[in-house]
């Protein structure tokens, strides 16, 4: 039980974002009435982001679930009915023994990503569950397995540059990434280099807050990220701009990447990108004659056809000037690495019956929800929105409202997914948990304990899934484990020494703890590629029947400088989807307040292309391609090339409007890692 109703208490922010802020949560009559930063964090300080400022907006959202539903109607309908935590339980136990004796386990597929970052919500009791059930297992490869992929083939390891250090930077370049809206603290920290002199140059298809905030905007068509990078290696080669002891002593392919950057002159790669050939000029100078150069590495470039290749590509920029030796040179792709856990203790693969069950690329779910062979019988979706967040979602809506499919969503809201469920079951916020976290882009473990009382017959994700592998007769003791157990399980793990001295005493006593980041100074002498060194050259990639050197490929479904759309073609521009300032992927979408603050869904759309369809400032208008369409209203603007049509954020279906962007974009798989290419998807736009 919380007995203090009046307070300031501490509280981590569970959103999927880098910072992974310190809070301080104020409570008057046992109810949060204000969320602010804690300026004792030593990275965010008590700065925080308007989506979690207002995130008792959310908490106490009067269409919060409170208890356990069932659905009485149609599905898609939303028509249910409240039943009991035990009914709920004993149905959801009783159907998947009846698929599991009729079809087998692996006909039951769990389908989660991280709306709540802690790890105990989603790599803990959920995945011992699941594993111990022996159901099919999901490959979470939506958000940056391409560009992970692509980072690990250079570099081998899921980890770079210190964010602290990054204010020592000359020259910060920012690659693909709204910063402004999806790693603030990042941006307060290039404001302190700028105040010792520092240069900030964005690379991006469009000009976002980040982009209008940057010295440079350097706007390219969609995908063709490679191709500029290999226009910087080229002047970086023919200027002697290389730091060649670095290069023989760390890396291993240079002379290879040499020539082969031969062809990629400034001429060649503007026709690609639409940069001007003198603006290649200036960005390979300026990077190869900064003192200390620093790229972060954004989401949005990986989300391509050829997105492994566009981070694997950027990743290689920082050994030819020797960045890494240098104190905030370098790159960031993801930290995450530096937070490894003890996986096998949380999820307990030693669990599972069948080794072997097969994997679902979460991507792909629409394609999975149609198998005639192997079907999938049921889903169970928890911290995540796939009628909204997955591509191609009029196929996947057609997957869901299959009668036979028995669904069971665990959320705070009545989601577009959820009223597709038989059972809707109350999830806990993050303020009401037990919960460990971890970011991957600073080097703080951070705990979070309850600070109100459950609202209704909320439970955490912990609580649910004990409680379902109890009902299934599953191993007892995997399912009687709690919160500081698993903590503690999770934290011992000797294999990964920048855990030293992170346990859970440490972070009750401190609420967040520094990884020990010693390790990190020796780093280069132990890469764990092939080769023990960062791969210019690839043999792992050939082997793979990928290009060993950075190479351009253009997309499977879009255009490039080379290639524009002719007359005949029916979908003629490229669409785009990043996040929006006040969203954080599907959440806070039915949040009045961050509603209003976006001022709902736009299509951004260059003066050129409006004026061929006749769309002028504020029309209503249609996207639309074979997969679907989005209605919503034009904003005409020039931050972004002609050819490339641009909306922010993931909004629900509303009002009888279809909203959903992801109903245009394709559940084609990246180059590497299984990823998504949301952004390599071609429309037409009419009034």
């Amino acid at each position: 039980m919380i007995d203090q109703k009046n307070g300031v208490f501490p509280a981590v922010c569970p959103l999927d974002c880098p910072d992974t802020c310190g809070l301080l949560l104020h409570k008057e009559d046992g109810k949060i009435v204000k969320v602010t930063g804690n300026p004792e964090h030593p990275i965010t300080q008590g700065a925080i982001c308007n989506k979690v400022r207002n995130m008792t907006e959310r908490i106490y959202h009067k269409e919060r679930i409170l208890y356990p539903l069932k659905r009485t109607g149609p599905k898609g309908s939303g028509e249910f009915q409240r039943i009991s935590w035990d009914e709920a339980v004993s149905e959801i136990a009783a159907r998947y023994r009846e698929l599991i004796d009729a079809y087998g386990p692996e006909s039951i597929l769990p389908y989660s990503f991280y709306g709540n970052m802690g790890i105990l919500s989603v790599d803990g009791m959920d995945r011992r569950f699941f594993n111990a059930l022996g159901s099919s297992r999901l490959d979470q490869a939506i958000c940056n397995a391409a560009g992970n992929a692509g980072w690990k083939y250079t570099m081998g390891f899921k980890g770079g540059t210190s964010p602290e250090d990054t204010e020592h930077a000359d020259l910060i370049i920012v690659w693909g990434g709204n910063l402004i809206s999806t790693n603030m603290h990042q941006i307060v920290i290039a404001e302190k280099a700028r105040k010792r002199g520092a240069k900030v140059i964005v690379i991006d298809v469009h000009q976002n807050r980040t982009a209008q905030w940057a010295d440079w905007f350097i706007p390219l068509y969609p995908g063709t990220d490679t191709a500029l990078a290999l226009g910087m290696m080229h002047v970086l080669f023919r200027d002697g701009l290389t730091d060649e002891a670095f290069l023989k002593r760390y890396t291993v392919g240079h002379e290879e990447l040499r020539e082969h950057v031969r062809s990629y002159t400034p001429e060649h790669v503007s026709a690609i990108t639409g940069v001007p050939a003198e603006d290649i000029e200036k960005l390979g100078r300026a990077y190869g004659e900064a003192s200390v150069s620093y790229i972060a590495i954004g989401n949005g470039l990986q989300h391509h056809d050829n997105g492994g290749m566009n981070v694997r590509s950027i990743a290689c920029l920082p050994a030819l000037t020797g960045q890494w030796l240098k104190k905030g040179g370098g790159a960031v792709k993801t930290n995450g690495g530096y937070h490894a856990m003890n996986s096998d203790y949380l999820e307990r693969p030693d669990l599972r019956p069948n080794p072997g069950a097969r994997t679902i690329n979460m991507n792909r779910i629409g394609e999975a929800l149609h198998l005639k062979e192997q079907p999938i019988k049921a889903v169970f979706v928890y911290c995540s929105n796939p009628l909204v967040v997955a591509p191609d979602t009029e196929r996947v809506q057609a997957g869901f409202a299959r009668e036979d499919l028995f669904t069971v969503v665990h959320d705070l809201f009545m989601t577009d997914t959820a009223k597709y469920a038989d059972i809707v079951l109350p999830a806990a916020s993050s303020f009401e948990t037990t919960d460990l976290y971890a970011s991957y882009w600073h080097h703080y473990v951070q705990l979070q304990e309850p600070v109100i009382e459950r609202i209704g017959e909320a439970k955490s994700n912990v609580e649910l899934f004990a409680m379902l592998g109890r009902a299934m007769g599953l191993d007892d003791e995997a399912f009687a484990e709690m919160e500081e157990e698993l903590i503690a399980g999770a934290l011992n793990y000797p294999e990964n020494p920048y855990l030293n001295g992170v346990t859970l005493d440490a972070l009750k006593e401190r609420r967040f703890v520094k990884l020990d980041m010693t390790p990190q100074a020796t780093f280069l002498d132990r890469l764990p590629t092939p080769s023990g060194k960062i791969e210019l050259y690839s043999e792992a990639m050939k082997e793979a029947g990928l290009p060993p050197l950075p190479e351009y490929i253009p997309l499977q479904e879009g255009y490039d400088g080379t290639r524009r759309p002719g007359a005949s073609e029916a979908y003629p521009l490229m669409f785009i989807s990043p996040p929006n300032h006040n969203f954080l992927n599907s959440t806070f979408a039915n949040v009045e307040k961050h509603q209003r603050l976006e001022k709902g869904p736009m299509l951004q759309i260059h003066p050129q292309d409006a004026a061929e369809r006749g769309i002028e400032d504020g029309d209503d208008v249609v996207v639309y391609n074979d997969r679907g369409r989005l209605e919503l209203k034009a904003l005409v603007t020039d931050k972004m090339l002609p050819g490339t049509v641009v909306s922010q954020g993931l909004w629900w279906d509303g009002k009888g409007r279809k909203q959903r962007a992801n109903a245009l974009t394709p559940d084609r798989l990246a180059d590497m890692g299984g990823g998504a290419v949301f952004f390599s998807t071609v429309v037409q736009v009419k009034r």
